[in-house]
């Protein structure tokens, strides 16, 4: 019985919940899972997981045995890396998850870089602007913008994103250029439905603030692709990150205006499962988009 291999198994069982999606996750089939944990069971002589027709749960030597499991796992790893020393590549699979519009602007055109320098590595990239159960879905790390509403997750700030006003330029040809806030109350907002990008209506200028309700629009969207459908279609403006709409912003197909007055800025995010600590690849990948978000910013400097 390779234990290290077992161990690996009975972790993913208990964080997935079942057989059947260990089994999807560690692309192997059912009946493998379900042999694996028969026989740790039999080595240790200890029933490790309670079976229902809801799933299976840990048992309370299960329990035990999944914290010191996953903190045996961790350890392993980080002596490998430790044997092959400083310059050694990581390997195996990582799997990140972040929002859809922000991966295909800022995270998948930069990973050939970093597979590039990890050969051994694969990863799988979950694009889902929802806050999804990153145990559930076996996530290492996820990239979350905002505020972070679960205190027990374990998370590293790694970038701050301005809050722009944009729009098309045939829009404000047809509506007008605000010149000030109040001047918003008479165009049609494109609303980002989603927590804090919906509410960021404060404008500051040397001192002075001016709170315009913007989350009232004819156009609501959910999804960070549909605010730029909609905006890029002339239909409104929109408070967004500039991170949102960087290659119109470069091109000029759409215009930030009211740039004399700051908005809320927005953190960026590298989060870890709860209770998990973050393996060497997940820590390598968050370093990675940080660099990578830092000389975004100074690029725009």
């Amino acid at each position: 019985m390779d234990r290290l291999a077992v161990m690996e198994t009975f972790v993913c069982v208990v964080e997935t919940g079942s057989f059947s999606a260990a089994a999807r996750r560690l692309r192997v089939g059912q009946p493998a899972v379900s042999k694996a944990i028969a026989q740790l069971e039999d080595h240790l002589g200890v029933h490790l997981l309670l079976r229902s027709t809801r799933g299976l749960t840990p048992t309370e030597a299960g329990q035990n045995f999944f914290e010191g499991a996953r903190r045996a796992i961790a350890e392993a790893e980080e002596a490998e890396l430790a044997a092959r020393g400083a310059s050694a590549s990581l390997s195996g699979r990582l799997r990140i998850c972040a929002a859809v519009t922000f991966a295909r602007l800022h995270i998948l055109p930069h990973l050939k870089k970093f597979l590039q320098e990890h050969p051994g590595l694969n990863i799988d990239v979950v694009l889902d602007d929802r806050q999804i159960d990153l145990l559930e879905e076996g996530i290492d790390v996820a990239l979350r913008m905002g505020s972070l509403n679960d205190s027990t997750m374990t998370a590293r700030k790694i970038g701050e994103g301005k809050r722009v006003l944009v729009g098309t330029p045939a829009y404000f040809a047809t509506a007008g250029v605000p010149q000030t806030p109040e001047d918003l109350r008479q165009h049609q907002f494109v609303v980002y439905d989603r927590g804090a990008m919906a509410t960021a209506s404060t404008f500051r200028r040397e001192g002075k603030e001016v709170s315009i309700d913007v989350t009232e629009g004819r156009i609501r969207v959910n999804a960070a692709e549909g605010v730029r459908a909609a905006v890029l279609a002339g239909m409104g403006v929109a408070i967004a990150t500039d991170w949102m709409f960087s290659p119109e912003l470069a091109s000029g197909e759409v215009v930030r205006v009211l740039s004399d007055w700051d908005l809320p800025s927005i953190d960026l995010w590298a989060v870890y499962p709860s209770g998990r600590m973050a393996n060497a690849k997940a820590r390598a990948f968050t370093s990675f988009v940080q660099a990578t978000m830092e000389n975004y910013a100074a690029a725009l400097a």
